[in-house]
């Protein structure tokens, strides 16, 4: 413990510049994936919808007698 206060604080700004690009960097990241999952789980919600859809479709298909 015979640092004095100087040189604790003694940090280059090339080191502060590094640590900062690092957080921004992460944070970015996490945000990518926040918006994917959000995309996702939405896409999961819409199943039932498309997938009433293409019942009905497919009933509509076979009462004209396409199928």
């Amino acid at each position: 413990m015979d640092r004095t206060a100087a040189d604790r604080a003694d940090v280059d700004v090339d080191d502060l510049l590094k640590v900062i690009l690092v957080l921004a960097i992460a944070w970015l990241l996490l945000e990518i994936v926040d918006t994917v999952l959000d995309l996702t789980f939405a896409l999961l919600d819409a199943i039932p919808r498309l997938i009433a859809v293409a019942i009905v479709v497919l009933i509509a298909l076979r009462l004209a007698d396409r199928i």
